[in-house]
């Protein structure tokens, strides 16, 4: 479905009221944009020579001081392929280095159990993406308590039901009641069960990530998940320069069937990065080079992410920061450095250090999507739900994040002349003094024209207040519990289902209540 279209099912969606109109929707499919396709330039914060500077030394880095690979499957790997190893330190010569990157892929598909709603990320594309990871929720109370499994049911639905959520991501809150051992096949289990979108794997064990592609493989199909893409996956370097023995269990469970994993430091800058955007940027780079240059030794060819998770910290008492000048200005500096690559990348759009869905967060959210943007980002993360700092996910700020997702995907989908000779015919049409409302051009484009949010409140004072009075905060309530409302399953083949249970079962028999 075309963004105009998708558009305009969602606007029959919100007038749809009444029972009637209810059950008219709950038979309509979901809308769904798209890829998007970005068609407004890249931002170029800094001259070429400046990124020169930066990439010329993080090799220098990699070859100089090193980086920590704490896992001897990678160390083997990292000896055979001619690599200065000494102990769990690799120094990695240059030419090495960009020899095994330039074997990523530009570009790559990732498949849905949905076909129309798979999607292709690299180049011009881009993709968006709820958060990730909060043990907290904001409910529908707008109480902070502990998340649950029926939360995490209830945000993979609202992620299936947003146009332009083209992912659901999978433990966007942590199900806490259920025990850390068995976690993560409930949370597998509800990505794929309450949406048929892509999904995101677990990584936080080689046996965790082996249960998410056997379930994939429920799913799709064993053979075609050993080499098509149907899920991506997390992996962090633990700033500064280790890569942790959990993470390239993960990388290697992932990358050896072909799936995409994002390689991506966590870094917080002035804290694990030294006190300088650019020289943190130096650093990540560095960091982010050597992890993908690991996933081409494990499977040459495989599709990776370039990835970076940058904040700054407040130099005061050391918390993470959102929304920050430099956090934006990093990202245009990454962007360049995955052009220059030829790399997929990944950025995060709205994640806030705001507590609430208030002002502070719509002020973060703002820099870092315009960011992520304008840096021609391919995999936006963290784009509905993220509240402080991550630890956190609002029902009220996912649902208005996804609104203003349709506004950024018509934003960098670049101005459209299509209509152009229409409109200028409609303008003769009227002449001076006229109005434009009974025009045949007005009459066939006034629904998807402009971008027409109806969580945001635009009416009179007067009218605002007879209705309420509501704020932003309340109305996404609102709006999360419509959309809940409104959910229709969409199912998978009983045997499928049956699979996944049967799997579920049998591997909970195994593992135990606790973390030993």
């Amino acid at each position: 479905m075309n963004a105009p279209a998708a558009e305009l099912t969602e606007q029959t969606h919100r007038r749809g009221g009444g029972r009637l109109g209810r059950k008219a929707l709950r038979s309509a499919p979901i809308a769904s944009f798209p890829t998007l396709v970005r068609k407004i330039p890249v931002y170029e914060i800094v001259p070429d020579e400046a990124v020169e500077l930066i990439h010329e030394e993080s090799l220098k880095i990699l070859e100089e001081v090193g980086c920590e690979f704490r896992d001897d499957g990678a160390i083997a790997l990292w000896k055979a392929a001619g690599a200065d190893v000494r102990e769990t330190r690799v120094r990695i010569d240059r030419a090495l280095l960009m020899e095994l990157v330039s074997k990523v892929p530009p570009e790559f598909t990732l498949n849905a159990r949905n076909p129309e709603r798979t999607v292709r990320v690299g180049g011009k594309h881009s993709i968006f993406v709820p958060m990730y990871g909060a043990p907290y929720v904001r409910d529908l109370d707008n109480k902070r308590r502990y998340g649950t499994l029926a939360d995490l049911n209830n945000f993979h639905k609202l992620a299936y039901m947003a146009p332009a959520l083209h992912s659901s991501s999978s433990v966007i809150c942590e199900p806490m009641e259920i025990a850390v051992p068995k976690r993560h096949l409930h949370i597998i289990h509800s990505a794929l069960k309450h949406s048929d979108k892509p999904f995101m794997g677990i990584v936080t064990s080689k046996e965790r990530a082996e249960d998410t592609m056997a379930m994939a493989g429920i799913v799709f199909g064993e053979e075609f998940v050993r080499d098509n893409p149907v899920l991506v996956a997390i992996t962090n370097c633990n700033s500064p320069l280790v890569w942790d023995a959990t993470m390239i269990d993960a990388m290697r469970v992932y990358a050896s069937h072909n799936q995409p994993l994002i390689l991506a430091p966590f870094a917080l800058c002035g804290a694990s990065t030294s006190a300088s955007a650019v020289g943190a940027v130096a650093q990540v780079n560095a960091e982010a080079l050597a992890g993908v240059a690991l996933t081409q030794l494990i499977r040459p060819g495989s599709p990776q992410i370039y990835g970076q998770f940058m904040v700054t910290v407040d130099m005061k008492t050391g918390a993470p920061m959102g929304g920050t000048p430099e956090a934006a200005q990093m990202m245009y500096l990454m962007g360049a450095l995955a052009r220059k690559y030829k790399l997929p990348w990944r950025t995060s759009g709205f994640h806030v250090g705001s507590k609430l869905n208030d002002a502070q967060a719509g002020y973060e959210a703002n820099m870092l999507m315009h960011a992520a943007i304008l840096s021609g980002a391919n995999y936006i993360w963290h784009v509905a739900g993220w509240l402080e700092a991550g630890l956190t996910c609002g029902y009220s700020k996912f649902a208005t994040d996804c609104e203003q997702l349709v506004g950024w995907y018509k934003y960098a989908g670049g101005v459209p002349f299509d209509d152009f000779k229409e409109a200028m015919a409609a303008i003769r049409e009227v002449g001076p003094q006229g109005h434009f409302l009974g025009t045949q051009h007005t009459l066939e484009h006034f629904e998807s024209a402009f971008f027409m949010p109806n969580i945001m409140d635009f009416n009179s004072f007067e009218q605002w207040s007879a209705e309420g009075a509501k704020d932003h905060d309340t109305r996404g309530i609102e709006k999360a519990r419509s959309m809940l409302a409104d959910y229709q399953e969409p199912k998978l083949d009983e045997g499928i289902a049956e699979g996944l249970r049967d799997l579920i079962a049998r591997r909970e028999e195994k593992l135990p209540d606790s973390v030993s």
